[in-house]
């Protein structure tokens, strides 16, 4: 019975049932201007409603 309730935790908790999966994004930003070349790059992470990010 121990093995069986085992199995069904690892199941559940493959399947999603814990929730939404953590989604990284990325971007590299590159501008022309006149006084030269820009780049800018930005990582976040997204869980339901909660987005993280950092920009350079």
């Amino acid at each position: 019975m121990r093995k069986l309730m085992a199995l069904a935790t690892l199941l559940v908790a493959a399947c999603g049932v814990d929730g939404e999966p953590v989604q990284p994004s990325g971007g590299v930003d590159v501008s022309l201007s006149s006084s030269g070349v820009g780049l800018g790059a930005n990582v976040g992470l997204t869980k339901g409603p909660l987005r993280v990010g950092l920009g350079l």
